[in-house]
């Protein structure tokens, strides 16, 4: 498994899961990537996992550079996995609501979020409604199907 992160150039044309959701606002939070990184190591992932955040794990510092890496990455995604662990002030995912939306028809949307993640019953509903199935609650069980899905494409 490769791990290309926002500080890198974005690596084209391989079998991908980009990790959508909220980023911790602060270096006092810690990123929910890094235990999806683990997991995926675990269930031997053997493709390239987008991570939108620096290596070194700290604040982005360019917005503009930071938004367009992202655009490239989710675009070159086989598999664009939302997990939304939605937390006010820390990760409120205001800006993962609109990629959410934005890339909901690609069919390539996996999505989950924990049960007590407030604000996230519009997701769900959408969710279902186009993809007929319900989010998923636990990250390691969406994380395994993620990885179902992006070795049949």
């Amino acid at each position: 498994m490769q791990v290309n992160y926002s500080d890198q150039d974005v690596m084209k044309g391989v079998k991908s899961i980009f990790l959508a959701g909220p980023t911790p606002r602060g270096e006092n939070v810690l990123s929910w990537r890094t235990e999806a990184v683990s997991i995926l190591e675990k269930l031997g992932f053997d493709g390239v996992v987008y991570v939108p955040e620096y290596s070194t794990w700290k604040p982005k510092a360019d917005y503009v550079d930071q938004a367009m890496w992202e655009r490239i990455a989710l675009t070159e995604a086989t598999i664009i996995l939302f997990w939304i662990p939605r937390s006010l002030p820390d990760m409120p995912a205001f800006t993962t609501n609109v990629e959410f939306g934005y890339w909901l028809h690609s069919n390539k949307v996996i999505y989950g979020r924990p049960d007590n993640a407030p604000k996230t019953k519009y997701l769900d509903w959408l969710y279902e409604l186009d993809y007929k199935k319900k989010p998923f609650n636990e990250l390691e069980k969406l994380l395994e199907e993620a990885v179902l899905e992006v070795n049949k494409r």
